[in-house]
């Protein structure tokens, strides 16, 4: 998820229909300027190499169960575009959903040249980047760790997350150790702390410890752009 302002001006993107490693390249209806959605940078056009890069946020890939449950205010985008049917937007482990066979192969639709075996090619995983370093926490490791606490790039961090939703967020620790205690997180010395879009925030709301931006995909998708990235193992 990407701020849509170039230089703090603002614009619209749309899809350009061209892939690079298999990823989706966006173009911007400002300069047409095509963009790697995988770092937010423009790769060809007007604006290649300025060394542009768009502002980047936290998201998290979850269900609409478990967002509508942690967020019962939230709004939605609805599927009556007017553009295609709501029929159209089925879900992707249903067999006439337009991507079922992609879903459901283990083989990528585009060649994907710059590869590694160590993982599935669309094992899901959380993506953290931080000062140049690259680590991968794939989602089928919080089966066993719902909670990690790592170190990336020099920062202490903690990866809370779900297997059974695909669900990861990654905020700052600051040196504290974490540990998994009903919806929320324990630390060391007792201190109990609620899990939040924004923060970590300690119950009481004396401190809070920022949340950082990371990238869902496929572990194909991951290395494709970071093949120095660290893959993390499981204990």
């Amino acid at each position: 998820m990407y701020s849509a302002k170039i230089d703090g001006e603002p614009t619209t993107f749309g899809t350009s229909g061209m892939l690079y490693q298999s990823n989706k390249l966006m173009y911007d209806r400002t300069t047409d300027s095509l963009w790697n959605q995988f770092t937010g940078e423009p790769i060809a056009g007007p604006l290649a190499s300025s060394g542009i890069q768009l502002d980047f946020f936290p998201s998290v890939l979850t269900t609409w169960e478990e967002w509508l449950a942690e967020h019962p205010d939230t709004t939605v985008l609805s599927i009556e575009t007017g553009v295609y049917p709501p029929t159209s937007y089925t879900h992707e482990w249903e067999p006439f959903a337009i991507y079922y066979d992609y879903f459901a192969s283990e083989k990528t639709m585009f060649p994907v040249f710059n590869r590694d075996e160590s993982l599935p090619a669309k094992e899901t995983v959380i993506g953290v980047g931080i000062e140049g370093e690259y680590k991968a926490y794939p989602v089928s490791a919080f089966a066993e760790e719902p909670v990690i606490n790592d170190v990336v790039g020099g920062r202490e961090i903690v990866v809370v997350g779900s297997s059974t939703w695909g669900t990861g967020r990654v905020y700052e620790r600051n040196g504290r150790t974490f540990s998994e205690d009903g919806d929320g997180l324990r630390d060391a010395g007792g201190t109990r702390w609620t899990i939040t879009e924004e923060a970590l925030a300690q119950v009481d709301g004396s401190e809070s410890l920022a949340r950082i931006p990371t990238i869902t995909s496929f572990w194909h998708g991951w290395f494709s752009f970071h093949p120095d990235t660290a893959r993390y193992e499981p204990n």
